[in-house]
């Protein structure tokens, strides 16, 4: 079968899980991109639809990806390049977009012990932050991202796009504060925010053990309720005119420095 009109009813449904209330409804997300698709079913995602574009597709293992995921139990679709330009979210789609199951983000289905490392984010709204520190994650081999509350979901295909596929490697959940505080004390990981109003530098706070490392929202920061939950607060210093880095930054700084104090750097 291939779709040549963007009126199919099929290129309705992919536009629809552009809106987050119908990936919640319909419990699926879009994975856009063959790198992002390669990373998602080399970790065992069995995704449901493959919408494929042969006029766009230019990577050489495009036989044996497809091969992949319609053994994954994907039904593969083939499309017409302007029907991939309607439903792809890029600007230079290059043929590939997956349909798969929404990921489980409940903290039950994580595995953190008192000595791990986990990135809470309170409230990051851009999709591209989120993207980034899955990413950082990854690179890192943190246990866990946990949005502490979730502004985005995870499966926005700006998170998915911007993780490169870390979404798939790196294991997310969503929790409330309280909810998350206690889960956080029941294992013995210290809380660690970062503010720029904070005195204690960074790097003259011992990390080496369990940590759960917090960072707030991009127009305000941290709530004033994760301020009382810290164990300890810390500052990045800043030499130049601007207060404070990009989130995703921010994060990135803080996640390394517990990776030096534990000798994961050589």
């Amino acid at each position: 079968m291939v779709i040549t009109s963007t009126h199919n009813p099929r290129v309705k449904a992919l536009l629809a899980l552009r809106r987050r209330q119908e990936r919640e409804r319909a419990g699926l997300l879009l994975v856009e991109g063959h790198d992002e698709l390669a990373v998602a079913l080399a970790r065992g995602a069995r995704p449901v639809e493959l919408y494929y574009c042969p006029a766009l597709v230019r990577s050489e293992d495009a036989d044996e990806l497809r091969g992949r995921a319609e053994a994954a139990g994907a039904e593969v679709v083939e499309v017409s390049a302007g029907v991939f330009e309607r439903v792809a979210y890029r600007q230079t789609p290059d043929g590939w977009l997956a349909v798969l199951p929404a990921i489980s983000t409940g903290l039950d289905r994580l595995a953190v012990g008192g000595g791990g490392v986990v990135l809470v984010c309170e409230s990051v709204e851009k999709p591209g932050n989120l993207g980034a520190m899955l990413r950082t994650a990854d690179a890192a081999g943190l246990d866990a991202v946990i949005a502490s509350p979730a502004a985005t979901d995870w499966g926005n295909p700006n998170v998915v796009r911007a993780s490169k596929g870390a979404l798939f490697t790196v294991p997310v959940a969503e929790a409330g504060h309280d909810e998350l505080v206690a889960w956080l004390r029941e294992r013995g990981v210290a809380i660690v925010t970062a503010s720029p109003h904070a005195r204690t530098s960074f790097a003259t706070v011992d990390l080496s053990g369990g940590v759960a490392i917090v960072v707030g929202a991009e127009s305000r920061g941290l709530s004033a309720a994760w301020t009382r939950a810290a164990d300890v607060e810390v500052r990045i210093p800043m030499l130049g005119s601007v207060n404070s880095l990009n989130v995703a930054a921010s994060a990135a700084v803080l996640v390394y420095e517990a990776l030096r104090q534990r000798g994961r750097l050589g």
